[in-house]
């Protein structure tokens, strides 16, 4: 029998689910990652993967918004995470007999499942919490979403040394198994008509919108551009500056960075409303990513990933709710197109940056996508300013 949860309750149980799953995601993150370059025993291997996983992403941004009025957001969340968790049960029982190929469908699948998913779970917010309360809402899951990838990173070289990488996925699968449990146990009345005739193309679903909501989109494409390069320098420059112990540097970078996204909750509400903030924390984000590979000290490292953290936090949470003010279908389209936009981003980024990293020092590599986040910004705000 379904339980039948008031408001408040129902957020917080899909709070719950969504940070289990996204610990799962963040443990899964090293440990598939280690997993399929010793499987494969080269870069190569392990960038097709992740060309595989990103190339799901996109797609999944892009058909989420037809599954919803298919299936319906909740429908399509629970499946989402179930295939997820057969997939990674499917990979614990094979290990590397599954080969490059059963990593490329784990990929496929882990890619798109998790696009899908979080264009389910930014859409349904409005639908689950009072009216006027969404910063105020998406500031839980930015918080508790930090604390899963504290969680997930800090936990993984320990289950991995304790059970393997079979214990690593099983726990995966775990979390994606009682997110999608929770999520089955919910009811919601959602607020998202069924739409007869084909969505329009995405110039037609930004013009409905406006032209603020374009901007605030195409800055987060390009700061997805430029995440990419951090992301992919950091186990260079970790290896280059810790040695063996290259791992214990990336967890205490990640974990400071989850630390501030920690503390933005508290401060994100009173600019919910604000495209400035938007545009302000994603330049200093970008240039707190910067100085962290500069190889400051420890301690002021901390201090530099907290204040990305933080960044990262605010922008996420004004962001999300500027998008959730759009109604209907609308929405769920728009948080489509921003998915696989974010995706198309942090895609080529990772193409181009993989193709200058072994020509070019990290840092440069790191300053100048950044400097092209913070370029694209600027002149979006500049251009939004005129327009409105």
């Amino acid at each position: 029998m379904t339980t039948l949860l008031a408001p408040p309750a129902r957020f917080t149980a899909l709070v719950t689910a969504v940070s289990v799953s996204a610990f799962g995601n963040f443990l899964n993150l090293v440990a598939l990652s280690l997993f399929t370059y010793a499987v494969t025993g080269s870069a190569w291997g392990l960038g097709l993967v992740m060309a595989a996983r990103l190339t799901a992403g996109f797609a999944g941004g892009l058909v989420a918004p037809s599954l919803v009025r298919l299936l319906g957001l909740r429908r399509l969340m629970m499946s989402s995470d179930l295939a997820q968790a057969v997939v990674m049960c499917a990979l614990a029982a094979l290990g590397s007999s599954a080969g490059l190929p059963g990593l490329v469908v784990t990929a496929l699948v882990l890619g798109a499942g998790n696009s899908i998913s979080n264009v389910c779970v930014r859409a349904s917010v409005p639908d689950l919490v009072p009216e006027g309360e969404n910063a105020r809402s998406n500031g839980r899951l930015v918080t508790w979403r930090a604390l899963a990838v504290i969680a997930g990173y800090a936990s993984a070289s320990t289950i991995i040394a304790f059970g393997g990488f079979v214990l690593a996925f099983s726990v995966n699968a775990a979390s994606f198994a009682f997110s999608a449990f929770v999520v089955s146990r919910l009811r919601w009345n959602e607020s998202l008509p069924p739409v007869r005739r084909a969505s329009g193309p995405s110039a037609s679903l930004l013009r409905a919108v406006g032209p603020a909501i374009a901007v605030l989109v195409a800055v987060r494409a390009a700061d997805a551009f430029g995440s990419a390069s951090h992301n992919l320098s950091l186990p260079v420059h970790a290896s280059a500056v810790a040695g063996a112990d290259a791992a214990v540097f990336m967890s205490g970078f990640w974990a400071s960075w989850a630390v501030g996204a920690f503390t933005a909750r508290f401060v994100a509400p009173r600019f919910a409303h604000s495209t400035t903030a938007f545009v302000v924390g994603t330049c200093v984000m970008s240039a707190s990513f910067v100085l962290a590979f500069t190889g400051p000290p420890w301690p002021v490292l901390i201090l530099v990933m907290v204040c990305a953290g933080f960044s990262d936090g605010l922008t996420e949470i004004v962001y999300t709710s500027r998008l959730q003010e759009v109604h209907g279908d609308l929405r769920v389209r728009l948080f489509g197109l921003s998915s696989t936009a974010e995706t198309a981003g942090f895609a080529s980024g990772t193409l181009v940056a993989s193709a200058l990293l072994p020509t070019l020092p990290v840092l440069g590599v790191v300053a100048g996508f950044h400097t092209v986040a913070v370029v694209c910004a600027l002149a979006l705000a500049l251009v939004s300013r005129r327009l409105t």
